[in-house]
């Protein structure tokens, strides 16, 4: 899409930032982790814009998003947007969508009655999840049926949404979710079906086959927790594994929602290896632990707003804990959309079983198809476990 130039800006939610071209901005962008994924995310939409100073036009445009967002009652709908490039379809979804006021919410079903196509709402939904102009086109002011919450495609997912729908006023039925509850999906999953099923119509059959989506999240008090918890299941049948992690835990009776940092430093080697623990996984625990309380660390709340890679990146600098782990935190704890871990070997099973292939794919190989899955690998990865599953049954 064409652009002339890009510019970040501070707002009460972190920092934000747009591209404009000739006729309008063509694009908002909500923050990422840190501001230097946000400024990376914006040049690989925009790859023919410079970062600059906003143009007078464009710097109202942003005074009126970083007014709303400190939750003073802005009307954005008068903001120019260059949409020649969109779909008649999604221009008609977002300038219905546009006048939705500060505090005010339709649902997806409204937005397709009131257009005159009563059955589109799924089709208003996927054109909401691809709105380039989050905020001027206040995608997150729509819920789905029932008043609940819906998907939202912004780094955080559903957690942005419900935030900036509470700066604004408005109220779901639903709370901000925690992420031990097994509803902290971070996007939608029958938007992730449907852009599978046209993306890749091989994968569109194992979808079929397999039936309906059903990751089950897994309930954890804290991040350390969950570390913890994979160092001791690394390379264990489950059954053993969760033997020694109860027997950990019963060393630390009072923590009854798992040891804490300190209590592993604090404890003798002797006792932790009296658990079951080997050596490695005894020095792994203790560099969780002292760089918990070091903080380096993220806390589940900082987790929730950290992109894969930080996160990736952060993690896997403790010892025994490697991509493979973090991935599966990222899928079974944050429920994170798009991740493939192509090393996974119920994975390139899955893969070789569900396309027909006499022998495993190499991670290239995985990755190169998996590029058709993105912005929903971690659903497609799913899939590929149950076609595993199902053929060793």
């Amino acid at each position: 899409m064409p652009a002339q130039g890009f510019a970040l800006f501070e707002t009460a939610i972190g920092r934000c930032g747009v591209a404009w071209g000739r006729g309008g901005l063509v694009g908002v962008q909500l923050p990422e982790a840190r501001e230097r994924a946000t400024r990376d995310r914006l040049a690989r939409r925009f790859p023919g814009a410079r970062e600059t100073a906003a143009p007078p036009e464009v710097q109202r445009a942003i005074e009126g998003i970083t007014a709303l967002l400190r939750g003073e009652k802005r009307d954005l709908s008068s903001v120019a947007l260059d949409m020649d490039h969109l779909a008649p379809f999604q221009r008609r979804v977002y300038e219905l969508a546009r006048g939705i006021p500060a505090g005010s919410t339709l649902c997806y079903g409204e937005i397709a009655a009131r257009l005159g196509a009563p059955g589109s709402a799924r089709a208003v939904g996927q054109a909401l999840g691809r709105n380039p102009f989050a905020i001027v086109v206040p995608c997150h002011r729509v819920l789905a049926a029932g008043g609940r919450v819906g998907g939202f495609s912004a780094s955080g997912g559903i957690a942005t949404k419900l935030r900036l729908l509470a700066i604004e006023g408005a109220r779901s039925d639903e709370t901000l979710p925690l992420f031990e509850s097994e509803h902290a999906l971070a996007f939608d999953p029958a938007t992730a079906l449907e852009r599978l099923h046209g993306s890749d119509p091989a994968l569109g059959r194992l979808i079929e086959a397999v039936g309906p989506f059903r990751l089950e999240l897994k309930q954890t008090p804290s991040l350390f927790v969950a570390l913890a918890e994979a160092i001791v299941y690394q390379q264990l049948h489950g059954k053993a594994a969760a033997t020694i992690f109860a027997r950990l835990r019963a060393l630390f009776p009072r923590a009854n929602q798992g040891p804490t940092p300190e209590q592993i430093l604090r404890a003798s080697d002797e006792k932790l290896r009296g658990a079951g623990l080997s050596r490695a996984k005894l020095l792994a625990l203790r560099d969780l632990a002292r760089r918990a309380k070091a903080r380096e660390i993220p806390t589940l709340a900082e987790a929730g707003q950290m992109d894969d890679e930080t996160l990736l990146e952060r993690l896997t600098a403790v010892r025994g804990i490697g991509r493979w782990t973090v991935e599966m935190l990222l899928i079974f704890h944050l429920g994170r959309p798009d991740v493939l871990p192509a090393d996974d070997y119920g994975i390139r099973k899955g893969f070789a079983l569900a396309f027909k292939k006499r022998e495993l794919p190499s991670r290239q190989d995985l990755e190169r198809r998996g590029a058709r899955w993105k912005p929903y690998r971690t659903v497609a990865s799913w899939y590929l476990w149950r076609a595993a599953e199902r053929a060793a049954r």
